[in-house]
């Protein structure tokens, strides 16, 4: 009872549009769906086909930044550091060398460098850039047992026990149990990972499940929505108050 892949990446984007056609005209991607993020303002949505089952998002705003600090907001490249956090860089999956090559073409046919490919034994890889500073990989998988690749120097030198790597290869098994698992209470629960959400933080996590569910329920596409009705849209936290006081 765990993730079993990626369902979207949510990326900010200075520019969404610029972006969404980088990655159509460059990577081939097509576009999936695209619409006013759900009760945020002035903040749109973009969603690019991966797979089946894989989408590659955008967020764009006005509040949204181009200002890039290397070595902050960004890596630049793929070894070099960014704050914990913000995305160092940015793998995509294809299926064999041949598609890795295909692609690699594909990207200097439109005026852009990319190097590589680059052999790392369980992986082969190409580089190179993107909207926003983005450093962009290409990778597929060669099939190489992955965990020839755990390095017990670096177990080492991380402070990993024995007993700690064998948690990490094996992660404890979770049963469910018959009733739902309540929030914590927000003075006992841990403070160390929440959200940054000033002004509804409390009101998100106190607030019955069901009820939430309810209030924030936005599941109608966009294209079956009259002009009057979609310019109703109200802030996450504003719609909650208002149910709650309902």
């Amino acid at each position: 009872m765990s993730p079993n892949g990626i369902n979207h990446l949510a990326l900010a984007s200075s520019d969404i549009k610029k972006t969404l056609q980088y990655f159509n005209e460059v990577l081939g991607m097509p576009l999936a769906s695209l619409y006013w993020m759900h009760g945020v303002e002035e903040t749109v949505h973009g969603f690019l086909v991966l797979n089946e089952n894989c989408l590659l998002a955008f967020v764009g705003s006005p509040k949204i930044s181009n200002d890039v600090e290397y070595g902050v907001t960004h890596s630049g490249n793929p070894g070099d550091p960014c704050v914990g956090g913000t995305m160092q860089h940015l793998a995509l999956n294809v299926n064999s060398l041949e598609d890795l090559l295909a692609v690699r073409d594909r990207i200097r046919s439109k005026g852009l460098h990319c190097m590589g490919p680059m052999d790392h034994g369980m992986m082969q890889s190409i580089y190179f850039a993107g909207p926003d500073s983005m450093t962009l990989e290409i990778a597929y998988l060669t099939g190489e047992d992955p965990s020839k690749w755990i390095d017990p120097a670096v177990v080492e030198y991380l402070n990993i026990s024995k007993q700690e790597l064998e948690e990490l290869r094996n992660p404890t098994p979770y049963t469910r149990p018959s009733e739902p698992v309540q929030n914590p209470s927000l003075k006992e629960g841990n403070t160390e990972f929440r959200m940054h959400w000033p002004e509804a933080y409390d009101m998100f996590m106190t607030t019955p499940d069901d009820l939430l569910v309810d209030l924030l329920k936005d599941n109608v596409p966009p294209t079956e929505i009259s002009p009057e009705d979609a310019n109703k849209g109200e802030q996450l936290s504003e719609r909650i108050g208002k149910g709650l006081e309902g």
